[in-house]
Parts: structure tokens; sequence; C-alpha cells
């Protein structure tokens, strides 16, 4: 059968399960499993199995779990309540603090935390009663807390990095170093938007009141629930910038010097284990069955030529390999306002990777371009998931999905310059420390 019109075929199964509502996962796997018995027999599904297991089993990906199960031990313990109140502390009075002291707190926690959904959760529930309380617009209040929790996707160490890296076959090391600046990066121009906001408009986010803040001596003191943690994450990244440890190796170090610094301050007990334990479960259970799916999905698309078939497509368009980078960031900006992350790596990876490999481009720099377009992803209407999250959070209020819409739009701009700074300086903001540490 003709490989455009098989290509065609994948790709409308793909989209009509995505379209009645069939998860993600399952609609990969679906349509693999469906394809091969129909082109090649059951004898292609033994294969597809165990390309599965060899994806399941890799050493990269057994880092996961542990990540995640360092996160939610901070999230169940209450550090994370004790690290957000000596944020807020030390944010003082100046106006719109608040916010910029949820963007940075959000920018601490993502080296903790291993979900984005966990994190845009946590930090809105702790941030949002704060600001409305204090008197802040809430556009301002929606836009700070859902781009606060897609911070993460930029700042190590990031689950959908090592997931990213074990379908490419990159170093993880390596893409956390280029991705440390982009990350830093986007949080200063969060800070910089809402701080020169708010002192043009006072309304928008008000000064805190000298009264609701404690004496500077207790503010300083509140320092010492941020050290222990920022310690064990320099440690946990660290070993692996060093060579000293994997990944996986980081992740078991990071989750046990985790509990072991809960157990200390006393916050350790059978019920907060067994919540992180339990949240962890969820997360890893949702992210293997992705990773199965994927595994299947890109063994069938490969298979029947997909790859060949775009890059033959691009080299008819007679066009300079920057303007496919740029038709690269525009296609996964329209897949960004109707599919998830993964399900747009699941397409992209075995597409686009060695297309942008063959133009001469360095593969770190695209995944970095990747990461930050999978933010926009979280955050663009109708369908991006971190609007969602504050919908759920915000239930019962006078808040409203046209809110949190009208709220993110400046912050999408503010991600698009990212982008746009990282696609035109390559060296400058994403390859130079990468090349610095490892040559």
């Amino acid at each position: 059968m003709d490989p455009v019109l098989l290509t065609a075929l994948i790709l409308g199964a793909f989209f009509s399960f995505m379209a009645i509502g069939c998860p993600v996962a399952f609609t990969s796997l679906i349509v693999a499993v469906g394809f091969a018995l129909a082109l090649w027999g059951p004898s292609h599904i033994f294969m597809l199995a165990a390309n599965a297991y060899g994806a399941l089993t890799s050493q990269v990906l057994i880092a996961v779990p542990l990540f995640i199960l360092m996160g939610n031990i901070m999230l169940q313990t209450g550090i994370a309540r004790d690290v957000f109140d000596s944020v807020y502390y030390l944010a003082g009075s100046v106006r719109g603090s608040l916010a910029m002291g949820t963007v940075g707190m959000a920018s601490l926690f993502s080296a903790f935390s291993g979900s984005s959904s966990a994190m845009t959760v946590t930090i809105g529930r702790l941030a949002i009663p704060e600001m409305r309380k204090h008197g802040y617009e809430k556009r301002l209040i929606l836009g700070t807390i859902c781009v606060s929790g897609v911070i993460d996707f930029l700042i190590p160490p990031s689950i959908l990095a090592i997931i990213l890296c074990s379908i490419s076959g990159q170093s993880v090391g390596r893409l956390y170093l280029a991705m440390f600046v982009p990350g830093f990066l986007l949080a200063a121009l969060y800070v910089i938007y809402i701080g020169v906001r708010c002192y043009l408009q006072p309304h928008l986010g008000p000064a805190t009141s000298a009264k609701d803040l404690p004496p500077w001596y207790k503010r300083l003191i509140s320092i010492k629930s941020v050290i222990p943690p920022v310690l064990i994450v320099v440690a946990v990244l660290g070993g692996i910038y060093t060579g000293i440890t994997t990944p996986t190796e980081s992740g078991g170090v990071g989750a046990m010097s985790m509990a072991i610094y809960a157990a200390l301050t006393g916050s350790l007990n059978w019920s907060s284990v067994k919540k992180a334990v339990w949240m962890t479960l969820e997360v890893t259970g949702m992210l293997i069955w992705m990773i199965i799916g994927v595994t299947c999905f890109t063994n069938v698309y490969t298979v029947l030529g997909a790859p060949q078939l775009v890059q033959k497509f691009v080299d008819m368009l007679a066009v300079g390999p920057f303007v496919v980078i740029i038709m690269i960031q525009m296609m996964w900006f329209v897949l960004g306002c109707f599919m998830d992350d993964l399900a747009i790596m699941m397409l992209s990876v075995p597409i686009f990777f060695p297309i942008v490999k063959s133009l001469g481009f360095d593969l770190v720099w695209f995944s970095v371009l990747f990461m930050v377009n999978m933010q926009v992803a979280w955050l663009t209407p109708p369908y991006g998931s971190s609007l969602f999250l504050v919908r759920a959070i915000t239930s019962g209020t006078d808040i409203t999905m046209i809110d949190i819409y009208r709220g993110v739009v400046p912050f999408i701009g503010l991600q698009l310059i990212c982008l746009g700074l990282v696609m035109v300086f390559p060296n400058e903001f994403v390859l130079w420390l990468p090349n610095l540490v490892f040559g």
C-alpha cells in the first residue's frame, strides 16, 4: 500500500480516537496494535511487546518514579508549606511581591517536584487565598499560578526531559544543563513583568502591609526551612552533572534524603508516607501506560516510513534550514492548543529529530525548544492542562474560565519571547553551559 496513504490512515485513526475522548496512551496503543495486526500479522505484536519492555526497563526511566517520590514526600510532609512561608516572608512589602514570590517559590519547588500537575495544584492552593486576601487582581493571580505550575518543565529534575532523553537517546545531564539558563530566564521574565505591571498599576498587586509580615529577624530565621531541601537538590543534580551518580542513583539519593529530612523535622508519619507513595504510584502508572503506547506507536509509525515522507516533503519545500525550525515551532504551537505534551512528543520525536539532525542542528538545543513549546502547550486555550487544573482548584468561586484565559495571555507572550531568544541565540542561552561542563 502507498506509504502516504498509510501515514494518512494511521494519523486519521489516531486523531479520531482522540476526538472521542480516548486517553492518549490507549489511543496510541490501540492504533499501533491494530495497524500492526492488519499489515504484518500477529508476529509483529511480539516485536512491539519486546520494544515496550525494553523501554520500560531503561535505566534512565527508572529515575522517574524516584524523582516523583522525592517531590511528593516534600508536598505531603509539610516541607513545602514551610518553604512557601519563608519565600513569602522574604518577598516583603513591595507591590506585586506576593505574585513575584509565588514565581520564585515555584522555581524552587521545581527542583523537588516530579509532576507539573502536582505543582500547579499545590502552588494554587497555597498562593491563591493569600493573594486574594491582600486584594490582588484575579487575572494577575490566575496567570501567575498557571505559569508557576509549568516552570518545572525547564528546571531539573524535569520528568519530561528524562522521558525525552530516553526516546531520543540523549544525555540527561547535558539536557539538564542546557535547560538551566532558559528556565531561570523565563522565571526572571515573569518576575520583571509582574513587578513593572504592578508598579504602573498598583491596584493589580497592592503592597503587603508591614503589620501582616513578621519582624525581620523572624523572616531571616525562616530561611532555615529552605536550606536543607536546596542542599539535597544540589547534591542530586551535582551527582548527575559530575558523573558521580547516574540519574537513577541520584533519584534514589534524593528520595531517601528528603525522607530523612522530613523524619528529622518530625513531619514524617505513616499517613504522609502512604499519601506520597500513592500519589507516586498514580503518576508513575499513567506514565508507564504512556511510554508503552508511545513506544508501540513510534515503532509502527517509523516502519511505515513516516519520517522519510516528511523528509522528502521538507526537501521539496526548498527553504532554508532555519525556516524548517520555525515551521516546526508553529506546528507545535498549533498542536499544543489541542494535545498534551506526551502526545506531541510521541508524534514529534520519530519525525522531527532525525530531520533536525540531518540539517546540522544540535539536538540538545532542539530539545530545549521542544520543552519551551510544551510549556506553552500547557497554557494555550482551549485545552491547556494548566488552565483546567487552576479552574478545578477555584471551582465554587467567582472565577470563570474566561478569567483564566485572559490572565494567561500576557505570560504566553513572555514564553514566546523566551522561545525567540533560545532560537536566535543558541550558544548564549542553551549550549554554553553543557559545552563548558562536558566539552
